[in-house]
């Protein structure tokens, strides 16, 4: 079942050509309704308004605003990842043409952040306060975040 609460994207005009590539990375994804303008509004006509795509079981709508309102890392989508290997491939694929930040955060092409991480940081983050420093201090110095680096700190190698 699908939930009532999902994310709406504003982009200037790639709306469409955005989540098209995000189907294209995620898996279990899949593009859901593409909305044209018709005669009314001040689109011109055919012009995509708005896309909604499922990405990994989440909606996600994305609508062409116009450039007044601009993405920042205050917003920004998570991709929990079971392995390194999912890791890389997403941060290389949604890193393409976009810029890398520290801890695991990227901003992609379109201007999205991104934080790709380990879906075990729950675990890392429950044990004693000596672990949770130690995690901490490891993720601090991470770009693209490592599993391996990650669980050594939480257990103290």
């Amino acid at each position: 079942m699908m939930s009532n609460l999902f994310p709406c994207l504003w982009f200037k005009s790639e709306a469409e050509e955005a989540l098209r590539y995000y189907v294209s990375i995620i898996r279990n994804s899949s593009m859901e309704n593409v909305h044209r303008a018709g005669e009314v509004g001040p689109f011109s006509k055919d012009a995509v308004i708005s896309v909604t795509a499922i990405l990994d079981g989440q909606r996600v709508l994305a609508l062409n605003g116009n450039p007044q309102f601009q993405f920042s890392p205050a917003t920004s989508l998570v991709a929990l990842c079971d392995t390194q290997a999912e890791i890389d491939d997403y941060w290389d694929k949604l890193g393409a043409g976009g810029q890398t930040m520290a801890c695991g955060w990227l901003t992609d092409k379109y201007g999205v952040t991104w934080q790709v991480a380990p879906r075990i940081f729950p675990k890392l983050w429950s044990g004693d306060q000596a672990s949770t420093d130690r995690v901490m201090s490891t993720m601090m110095g991470m770009v693209k975040l490592d599993i391996a680096g990650l669980q050594k700190a939480f257990d103290g190698q």
